[in-house]
This record gives structure tokens, sequence and C-alpha cells, in this order.
């Protein structure tokens, strides 16, 4: 915890998702609209930055249909680093220091963690860290030990890996027999740096029966960061605040609350606003 504190600070903050327009190769993708592809992402850095966002976290949501890391090509991962490197510019223009991640998808761990070395951000978000399961992409094995030797290999210790669990648009009946404390403790057994629980899919609230059952248990796990990764919205906000470590948005903030959208500022401004109150009645119990 007192790794994920000295990067964000709040007793629960927020992080929102910058869904980069579809990648060169990829089925959704028109050609020529390469720096568009950079532009829209660092325009929506901006709108966050105006929102006093707490942390901002880049993914490749847009690659649809996904394939797995064994067979996406280098341009998925040169992309990726160029556009999170001009959001990291703009931001610490701004905000220096300000938390920026990455996930790369499907099963990018590892190119994960090389963007994030390679031009200094704080933490990736990482799927498949314990136990198989079986995703829209076919199977994602467990990569923890294979990811931690990895960052140790490249001198990247310092960029924290957020982990989901029992994960979205996932079947889980290979580990029907484990319990999702089981597999929060065999994630922080396995040296995790966050645990990020998630609904059945994108925009899918999370249980709150599930957050109960990982804050209830935060001795046994050490403490270990809790992550709350879809379905947050402004009516629902009260379940997680105080309770979760992070909030992860992506579809609440985009017009109509559609993932596909553009970013709404005056829905981000208006949860940001939302979330601020939350914070301060927390502050005084």
């Amino acid at each position: 915890m007192e790794k994920f504190r000295k990067v964000f600070s709040k007793r629960t903050s927020i992080i929102g998702m910058i869904h980069l327009n579809p990648l060169p190769g990829t089925p959704n993708y028109k050609n020529g609209t390469f720096d568009e592809i950079i532009e829209k992402a660092k325009f929506e850095a901006n709108v966050y930055l105006q929102n006093n966002i707490d942390g901002i976290l880049i993914e490749n949501m847009h690659d649809i249909p996904y394939i797995k890391s064994n067979k996406f090509g280098p341009e998925i991962v040169a992309t990726m680093t160029t556009a999170a490197l001009e959001v990291k510019k703009l931001c610490y223009r701004k905000h220096r220091n300000f938390p920026i991640g990455i996930q790369v998808l499907a099963g990018g761990g590892r190119e994960a963690v090389a963007i994030a070395k390679s031009i200094g951000l704080k933490f990736i978000r990482n799927e498949g860290y314990v136990f198989a399961h079986v995703g829209d992409e076919g199977m994602i094995e467990s990569n923890a030990g294979e990811l931690l030797r990895y960052r140790r290999m490249i001198d990247a210790d310092n960029i924290m890996i957020f982990n989901d669990i029992k994960k979205k648009h996932s079947s889980h009946a290979i580990t029907s027999d484990l319990s999702l404390l089981d597999t929060a403790h065999a994630a922080m057994f396995f040296k995790s740096d966050g645990l990020i629980l998630t609904g059945k899919s994108t925009g899918d609230a999370t249980n709150v029966d599930d957050v109960r059952i990982i804050s209830n248990n935060r001795k046994m796990l050490n403490n270990v960061p809790l992550l709350i990764g879809s379905g947050v919205t402004r009516d629902n906000l009260r379940d997680y605040m105080g309770i979760a470590d992070a909030l992860i948005l992506g579809s609440y903030f985009k017009v109509h609350g559609n993932w596909e959208n553009d970013l709404s500022d005056e829905r981000i401004k208006d949860f940001m606003k939302h979330a601020d109150e939350i914070e301060k009645t927390l502050k005084e119990v």
C-alpha cells in the first residue's frame, strides 16, 4: 500500500480511461489516421486534466476483435508507446509525475511493462495474473511468475502491476471451485500491486458484495490496494468511495455512457464534483 499511496494519495482516487482509436493493422483502423490517434489521445488527456482527474489509463479497446499478445504485431506496441509518450508530455507540463498507466489488449502484460519502462509510466493493468480463464480471444494463462521476472530483468520494479481477478468478458468455469477471496489471496501471495474487481462486461457495475468481501479481508490480504474496474457511475459512486482505493472509469465518462463515444466534459465535471463532495464527508467521519 505504501508504494500505491506514493502515486495515489487520495482515500479513493479517480482514474480516467483513454480508449485509443483503432490501431494500425486492426480491422477498424482507417488508413491515414495515425496522427488522429495521437491527437485524440492528447485531447482526451487535456479534458481529464481540466477536470482534475487523479490519473489516466491508456488502452487499445477499439482494437476489436482482440487477439492475444503472441499474435499481435510490433505496430501495436509502437503506436501505444507513441500515444502514451505524447499524453505523458502533455500531462507533465501541468502536473509533474502525474499518474499514467497502460493496458495492452489482449493479455499484453509484458508489452505494457516494456512501454511503461521505456517512457516512465507509473502502472499497468494486467489480465491473467493468477489462474487461467477463457476470454473472448481464447485461453488466457496465468502470467504472474513470468511478468514479475520480466519486470525485474528490465529494472522496472518501480512500475506497479494492477491485476484483474475473475475478470469481465470471461468464463471462469475452469476455476469455479475457487472463490473470489481464494483468487485474491493467490494474487496477493504472488505479489500483486493491486486487485481490480469488475462486473461481467464493460460498463457493468461491480458487485458491491464482492467489494465488501475483499474489503473485509484486507488484513489477510496484506492490505493490497483495491481498484474498481467497471460500471462506476454517479448514482453508485457512494457504494465504492472510501472502500476502494481507486476507481477506473471509461464508459460513464463518454457521451450517453457508451464506451464507443467521445468523452463528455459535462459528465466528467459533474462526476468529479460529486466525488469531491463525498471525499469531504469521508474525511469528516
